[in-house]
């Protein structure tokens, strides 16, 4: 069963975000070295539950980016498009990470 591998917070302030979220929670945050904007964010200790993410600015017409870890890209997003809801842009690559695309649900 898939499940949820990494969360991102969108922000219109991706900095204000980081702070908050440092001062809130003590989530230890590190700026990504990346091509664009992106804060890696760890909520925890292993074995300890639960999962990390990033902050990032926002997208329009997006509140949060769940990431599902899929065996198979093209057959799950086949699912997604079958189930309702649709592909946000293309398939992109990740270097040393993996491929993706963003979807929406059915809503």
């Amino acid at each position: 069963m898939p499940r949820i591998v990494h969360f991102e917070v969108c922000a219109d302030d991706p900095e204000r975000a980081v702070r908050f979220y440092r001062e809130a929670f003590g989530w230890e945050i590190q700026r990504w070295q990346g091509p664009m904007p992106y804060w890696m964010v760890k909520t925890g200790e292993a074995p300890e539950p639960g999962i990390d993410g990033a902050i990032m600015e926002r997208i329009p017409t997006v509140g949060s980016v769940n990431t599902v870890g899929v065996d198979s890209l093209e057959e799950t997003l086949s699912k997604v498009i079958a189930a309702g809801g649709s592909q946000m842009g293309s398939t992109q690559t990740i270097p040393g990470v993996g491929i993706f695309t963003y979807v929406y649900d059915s809503e």
